[in-house]
């Protein structure tokens, strides 16, 4: 199939372009915002351990495949898993993966947005010296301030939401890609120069043991969920994200030695992130089991107290925008493309009508709390296992294993069995263990 078809929206210009785009999706707030608030709440080293084997044994195994659906489809994830079921010849109920994917894009963008309003907001106050010998009563009563504060949020929301928008509109090549070009190496950049900075702080060794330093005893049936969760959310697994970019990757490009990469590089920047982090939450105090507010109430009492800490704290959340930027490209391009695939509409159009819609969402967020518990709870703990698990049973059991074989083009057969017998078996049994877990069936 994917010999005379190509998809309407374009292809990367090269293997370097996809890498970056993909691992532009997959690293975003989820390793820089939620990767070390999650471990900090679960222990700190096991949990990393936990983590690290989802992604090995789970997360890459079911990118693979993702990216291999979508090569194979050329289309948004909902138009392929038509194409691909009909292929196949399976039951038409798979062609709702598509839009379960879509969807929890959809729903996670549009707290996804408020989030990364915050780290602008907190880019303007950070230069601005707002954190300035400040201590923690001040630091939470400027968090909070902005929480309670509607206006702002909503400024910063629409600003937020207007950028990811205006990379969008202009396509693969010409919004997309020339985006992440830019983004990817700023973001290794400033995250390097703050692990610079914890080297300095005296508390570096103390981070690292934390993070590396493994206590089985904090481990429970929860944090084994929440480090399955964060593997998928933070691959962007389930979402069609990875699948509509896939639709985009030129025939010839090794999509198994590619997704390892994306997937090493995307955990690279999580430790990094938490290398940089806990060695400044140790050396001022703070604990790092401050929850989601770890970035936003307890880092910038440090920034406000260091040396030079004004531009390492704008360099701080200047990094997080640019993460969150190139991940919220790709969880509202698989909307963007359905648009524009099924309703003869052009990209800019199809960009402001799905733009609009996220936004008006993501009010939810700016009013209630709860709302975004819910969000995420429904997105990361449920939505994106299941969809992993769905694309997993059907690349592994649904395709045909003459167009899977073409597809991933792997160098032998054995390495073509080990990704089979994992799709297929191990990330489909682990999913469905923590959904006992999480239904109360044990643990």
């Amino acid at each position: 199939m994917t010999d005379t078809k190509k998809s309407i929206h374009g292809e990367w210009s090269s293997r370097f372009a996809f890498i970056l785009a993909a691992t532009g999706s997959a690293v975003g707030l989820g390793n820089i915002w939620k990767f070390p608030y999650i471990t900090g709440e679960n222990g700190g080293g096991a949990f990393v351990i936990i983590y690290l084997l989802c992604v090995a044994v789970i997360g890459i195994p079911i990118m693979i495949a993702e990216i291999m659906m979508g090569r194979r489809g050329r289309q948004c994830p909902i138009n392929t898993l038509e194409t691909l079921t009909e292929e196949a010849g399976a039951n038409k109920n798979w062609h709702s993966l598509g839009w379960l994917g879509v969807i929890a894009g959809f729903l996670i963008l549009s707290y996804y947005s408020v989030i990364a309003g915050w780290a602008m907001a907190y880019v303007v106050k950070a230069f601005t010296g707002s954190f300035s010998g400040e201590g923690a009563a001040q630091i939470k009563t400027l968090f909070s301030d902005l929480q309670a504060s509607p206006g702002q949020q909503i400024f910063w929301h629409t600003t937020f939401m207007f950028a990811t928008m205006s990379v969008v509109a202009p396509g693969v090549q010409g919004g997309l890609e020339k985006a992440v070009r830019f983004l990817m190496p700023g973001l290794f950049v400033l995250l390097m120069l703050l692990v610079a900075y914890a080297m300095t702080t005296g508390a570096y060794m103390q981070g690292l043991a934390f993070l590396f330093k493994p206590d089985f005893s904090e481990i429970t049936g929860d944090s084994v969920l929440t480090a399955m969760g964060h593997a998928f959310f933070t691959l962007s697994l389930g979402m069609g994200a990875i699948m509509v970019y896939g639709s985009y990757l030129p025939k010839d490009i090794s999509i198994a030695k590619t997704s390892i990469l994306i997937a090493c590089a995307d955990t690279l920047v999580a430790l990094l992130a938490g290398i940089a982090i806990f060695p400044i939450v140790f050396a001022y105090g703070l604990e790092a089991s401050a929850g989601p507010g770890l970035i936003f109430q307890t880092l910038p009492i440090a920034f406000g107290n260091m040396t030079g800490g004004w531009l390492f704290g704008v360099l701080f959340f200047v990094l997080l925008v640019f993460a969150a930027i190139s991940s919220a490209i790709s969880l509202i391009e698989p909307a963007v493309a359905w648009v524009v695939e099924n309703y003869n509409v052009d990209r800019k159009k199809a960009s402001i009508y799905m733009g609009l819609a996220t936004w008006f969402l993501g009010l939810g967020t700016v009013f209630s709390e709860s709302f975004f518990e819910k969000i995420d709870y429904l997105t990361a703990n449920l939505m994106l296992p299941l969809g992993g698990l769905c694309i997993a049973l059907f690349a592994g059991r649904v395709m045909l294993q003459k167009h899977t074989q073409a597809e991933l083009a792997l160098d032998n057969e054995t390495e073509y069995a080990v990704w089979k017998f994992l799709v297929s078996y191990i990330a489909p049994a682990a999913v469905f263990l923590v959904f006992l877990h999480v239904l109360g069936v044990f643990g």
